[in-house]
């Protein structure tokens, strides 16, 4: 790398508009939407989508509620045309829903554009040209006037089509390719020449899209181009104006949204960002952060799970596990502090304690987008007691009281530590029962009967202590007392029981029942331990015998 870039590489220049009005602005509505994964994400990839792909992506797409869909580029290949001859003869094209195909300013690409378009009913031509500065001189090595005169001349070529779609609804739009790194000067002047041919009226308008292609700038500055854009050409009235953004920056998402706010109505882009070089817009993480914001998107996103499914299948890329949203691991939690403040933030909101979804560290209910809570909160090494917990009663009902919580979560992690990797919540249920409710030695039981007389029990039980047998009397206020009694009487050193608490792992006459008791000795030692049975007395009995077993490793 340089030491100097600037030797090298130099900022864009800003736009000069020193009172504009989108920073003062928010997000109140959805744009129109248009999705172009058939098109700009099929050339991105390495594999293009075979026609069966290519419709099994439209058919989603269309159930997601887009009503634009950019399904190709007909006079770039074969397939291209006979996908979109295919949509057309075989009716599968929604009435409400515009086929949008693109072509370049040039007269043969536009016949055949105009040949694949033949009895659809709704049909959006999207024309474009290149540009900019360095597209002029190094691609065409023509002048400004040259380069409008290309714009021109494939305007007047598709006005002069039109009668050939006699039955269809058309919608013209014009796109200078490389808007972004465009002077929005002559941005609007080739603009406006266009606009002058195609005489779009505020009853029928025209698409306008002033694409970032390259990201040359920081979002900002693409907003200001836009604004600029809509406070200087004419008509504006008589355009729909649209974005069509890519990531060079990391940005486009946010260039996208400063743009709306600095006036745009539409934009283009891909279900999860997939485009040439570094991608498109992710239009999924656009509409998904309407939607945080209390904005409904107009698009039904709630099953994320199965469209992530159809995009991966049909097109062969893979959504990344921290792709905003849609990713594997977006709603998963590995930190101990964040485990803890996940479950809180989750008890209250169940708890119905407030009216506006305010969960730290999640932006959305999962569950909202077909997600499940018990997938929130994960386990590894660098996780709390909070995230052992959770999975533990989030998946299979053991609420652990919250000192034994601090007793198992660092034993949980010390377990997970040797194996080096994340555990399922069935791998961490199996470590609790082996820590607590497996454990059979020294002492274990084989009987025990409780009586009640005069407001006093007494205990009888058979234990086996290493193998040996050992009859155990005692006496107290409840069978557990009795119990700790009568291990007194057998020379055990003494111990009392510290907390208590057991809840059903089930419902019906045969639910299990699972105890927690937490023993406490003299010196101030204390250890929990966890019995299971459908009889709730003998579940306290084994936790104490699991208790008396765990003192003595």
């Amino acid at each position: 790398m340089l030491k100097d870039p600037s030797q090298k590489y130099r900022p864009f220049p800003p736009v000069s508009l020193p009172d504009r009005q989108w920073p003062e602005r928010i997000l109140s509505a959805a744009p129109r939407w248009c999705s172009v994964d058939l098109r700009d994400g099929n050339q991105a990839l390495a594999v293009p989508m075979n026609v069966s792909q290519k419709l099994e992506l439209f058919q989603t797409l269309v159930k997601i509620g887009f009503k634009e869909i950019e399904v190709g580029f007909p006079s770039a290949s074969n397939t291209e045309f006979a996908f979109n001859r295919r949509l057309v003869e075989e009716g599968r094209v929604p009435e409400d829903v515009w086929l949008q195909v693109l072509v370049q300013a040039r007269e043969d690409l536009i016949e055949r554009t105009f040949d694949s378009l033949v009895g659809a009913k709704r049909a959006i031509i999207h024309m474009y040209n290149s540009t900019s500065p360095a597209q002029r001189r190094v691609v065409f090595g023509k002048s400004k006037e040259e380069i409008k005169a290309i714009a021109v001349h494939g305007a007047k070529l598709i006005r002069d089509r039109l009668p050939r779609l006699q039955g269809t609804e058309v919608q013209l739009e014009y796109s200078p390719e490389s808007f972004s790194a465009t002077e929005v000067g002559f941005a609007k002047e080739i603009s406006e020449a266009v606009m002058e041919v195609w005489q779009p009226t505020a009853e029928r308008k025209m698409i306008l899209n002033l694409p970032d292609t390259v990201e040359v700038a920081t979002p900002n500055v693409y907003a200001d181009q836009i604004e600029w854009m809509c406070r200087n050409i004419k008509n504006r009235e008589a355009l729909i104006l649209s974005l069509h953004t890519h990531n060079d920056r990391s940005t486009g998402v946010a260039a996208t949204e400063l743009g709306l706010l600095a006036g745009a109505d539409r934009v283009e882009g891909t279900l999860f960002g997939n485009g040439e070089r570094t991608g498109n817009l992710d239009l999924v993480t656009l509409a998904l952060n309407l939607y945080m914001q209390g904005v409904s998107p107009q698009l039904e996103l709630g099953n994320l799970n199965a469209i992530r499914e159809v995009y991966e299948r049909c097109t062969g890329m893979s959504v990344p596990p921290r792709q905003p949203y849609a990713g594997e691991l977006v709603f998963s939690a590995f930190s101990g502090s964040h485990q803890d403040a996940i479950k809180k933030g989750l008890a209250e909101w169940s708890r119905g304690q407030r009216t506006h979804w305010d969960v730290p560290y999640l932006t959305i209910d999962p569950a909202d987008i077909g997600r499940e809570y018990r997938e929130v909160i994960r386990v590894n090494s660098q996780s709390g007691k909070g995230g052992v917990a959770y999975l533990l009663e989030s998946e299979f009902g053991i609420e652990l009281p919250k000192d034994m919580q601090r007793e198992f979560g660092p034993i949980a992690n010390d377990a997970v530590d040797r194996l080096g990797r994340e555990v399922s919540g069935a791998e961490l249920k199996a470590m609790f029962w082996g820590e607590y409710v497996e454990r059979s030695a020294p002492w274990r039981l084989e009987s025990f009967e409780a009586e009640s007389k005069n407001g006093m029990v007494r205990c009888h039980a058979v234990l086996l202590q290493d193998g040996q047998p050992l009859a155990l009397a005692g006496e107290g206020n409840g069978p557990l007392a009795a119990l700790v009694h009568g291990f007194g009487q057998c020379g055990v050193p003494r111990f009392e029981i510290a907390n208590y608490s057991q809840h059903s792992l089930g419902s019906g006459e045969a639910a299990a029942a699972i105890a927690y008791i937490q023993l406490k000795w003299s010196g101030g030692r204390t250890l929990w331990g966890a019995g299971v049975d459908t009889n709730i007395e003998l579940a306290s009995v084994r936790a104490v015998l699991s208790a008396l077993n765990r003192s003595c490793v």
